[in-house]
């Protein structure tokens, strides 16, 4: 059962990979807020907020009392639900996604791929990750979606268990963990992936 739900991950990478490779880049931030209410993106901004708040809270919390090895054992079991219960208090769907994923299951989708980059090229010429977003309505399966996504910077606490230099018993439990990982080789400063929200237009 592990070996085929790996396959299948694989598989969904892959298929991001090539979908991403025909995906028009999209259009500027400002263009693209247009098109989703201002209380809908206000609402995105406000999930985003609570939602790294609560996973930041646990994380340092684990790291503080119990060092990295616990922390990734945290992080592990806990994230998906902190993202489920954020979602369930709201109408969006919440996750998270990165170029260099930990967990297979967030690898981007071809939208979320283009705006992972996107994000490197604005954060190359300069703009804040503070304030970086993105956000747009697509259409997908005859449904149309409201899209954000915020970046998520690599902050020091990060740096234990995605940074270059990592301490042979995280690496061990990262690899025992998530046996495909690629999530290393981070600096303070880079991003690390980001937040990806989504909802159907009603």
């Amino acid at each position: 059962m592990m070996k085929n739900t790996m396959n299948k991950n694989i598989k969904r990478i892959a298929t991001h990979v090539l979908l991403a490779s025909s995906f028009t880049m999209l259009p500027v931030l400002a263009s693209a807020q247009e098109k989703i209410p201002s209380e809908e993106i206000a609402q995105a901004r406000e999930l985003v907020k609570i939602f790294g708040s609560d996973l930041k809270s646990v994380l340092k919390t684990t790291m503080g009392t119990a060092g990295p090895i616990k922390a990734l054992e945290v992080c592990h079991v806990q994230a998906g639900p902190i993202a489920d219960k954020n979602s369930a208090s709201s109408t969006w769907d919440i996750a998270r996604t990165s170029l260099k994923v930990r967990n297979e299951n967030n690898a981007p989708d071809a939208f979320e791929l283009a705006v992972l980059q996107q994000f490197e090229q604005r954060k190359a010429a300069g703009e804040s990750l503070k304030t970086m977003e993105y956000a747009e309505t697509v259409q997908a399966n005859g449904k149309t979606l409201y899209r954000y996504m915020k970046p998520i910077p690599t902050a020091g606490l990060c740096l234990a268990c995605h940074g270059s230099t990592l301490a042979d018993d995280v690496s061990t439990k990262i690899n025992e963990l998530y046996p495909n990982d690629t999530a290393t080789g981070f600096a303070a400063g880079d991003i690390r992936g980001a937040f990806t929200l989504q909802k159907i237009k009603y």
